[in-house]
């Protein structure tokens, strides 16, 4: 199909400024584009790129004041971003396999839907069930009584315990741990004894799990994952935690054992999260933060510990001042 500011238009519901009939071979940054690439400005700080760049057509706002001199045809669309991920899901082209690749060992027991892919190496035990167009790729390990959705994609080096239920239309990427013992030890004397887990990992449809992010089993009963939750690279998530829908968490963050945390939640990097503890929907965490309790719905917080951004924001201004308030504390001193 020829991609042209028209075609891109009746995907995201857009309007046109400029030639409606150029041609877009690629996506680029605005800042690396070049002729017969699209590009797009969802942040005002790229807005001065907009003359500069050797895009050839631009997605922006409704909003974007245009300069009088700009070459690149605009597509003015209500969320640039959001049209950006959607036009990249229409017009990138898809991978995707069929069959079993040898060798590999598919136990005979384990049920295997239609189009389903399983790569060299690959183990899927028994009684495994994997629905349709699922992507097993090489070397992943899928265990006893596994159970993974419609569409799902598993990919290299990941690996998915016995037990455990993963939805539909799910990513895991190479590296990801789905169902490992949740840290459960009681203490005896000066030694610890090991307490089975023997809880299991629901991860619900429409979740990505990032690279070497683990998702621990519960120790009985469900550690759960959402509905169209993001996690990315490098996270932890301790045996009966319980996220739920579209909460999207940035890596190395780690939840601590029997948290909760609601819907819609938006979770900077290396944010820690103690156990036990219930957390409200549609919040807004910094980076680094230490969230040692619960908070309602709707909270911005950031900090170690964490509070409120504005109180945050208040706090390091007069940080910056204490050299100077030490300074004039001293000479107060010196008068008296």
């Amino acid at each position: 199909m020829k991609i042209t500011p028209e075609v891109i238009a009746s995907l995201t519901g857009g309007s046109i400024e400029g030639n409606p009939a150029v041609e877009i071979k690629g996506f680029a940054k605005i800042e690396e584009a070049k002729e017969g690439e699209i590009s797009f400005i969802a942040n005002p700080k790229y807005a001065h790129y907009a003359t500069t760049t050797e895009a050839s057509v631009l997605l922006v706002g409704d909003d974007f004041e245009a300069p009088a001199n700009l070459r690149a045809t605009l597509v003015r669309v209500a969320d640039p971003y959001a049209s950006l991920a959607m036009l990249l899901s229409a017009l990138t082209p898809k991978s995707r396999k069929s069959g079993i690749e040898s060798p590999s060992h598919v136990d005979e027991t384990a049920e295997i839907g239609e189009g389903v892919y399983i790569g060299a190496f690959a183990y899927i035990g028994r009684g495994v069930k994997l629905g349709r167009n699922v992507q097993i790729y090489p070397q992943a390990y899928v265990g006893d009584g596994v159970e993974i959705g419609d569409d799902s994609i598993v990919r290299p080096h990941a690996t998915i315990y016995e037990g455990c239920r993963i939805g539909e239309r799910c990513i895991l990427h190479s590296g990801s741990v789905i169902g490992a013992d949740g840290f459960g030890f009681a203490p005896d004397g000066d030694e610890y004894k090991k307490i089975p887990q023997v809880g299991i990992v629901v991860i619900e449809d429409d979740v990505e799990i990032g690279a070497n992010t683990t998702v621990d089993r519960a120790t009985m009963g469900e550690t759960r994952i959402g509905k169209g939750t993001k996690l990315d690279n490098l996270i932890q998530i301790a045996h009966n935690v319980s996220l739920g829908s579209n909460n999207v968490i940035a890596a190395q963050t780690g939840i601590a054992g029997s948290t909760k945390i609601g819907d819609s939640n938006r979770i900077g990097g290396q944010v820690g999260f103690a156990g036990h503890i219930k957390f409200g929907s549609r919040c807004e965490v910094g980076a680094q933060s230490g969230i040692n309790k619960g908070y309602r719905d709707g909270s911005r917080i950031i900090g170690y510990p964490a509070t409120d951004i504005e109180t945050f924001a208040r706090m390091s201004v007069l940080q910056r001042r204490l050299p100077e308030l030490f300074k004039e504390i001293d000479n107060l001193k010196k008068k008296q």
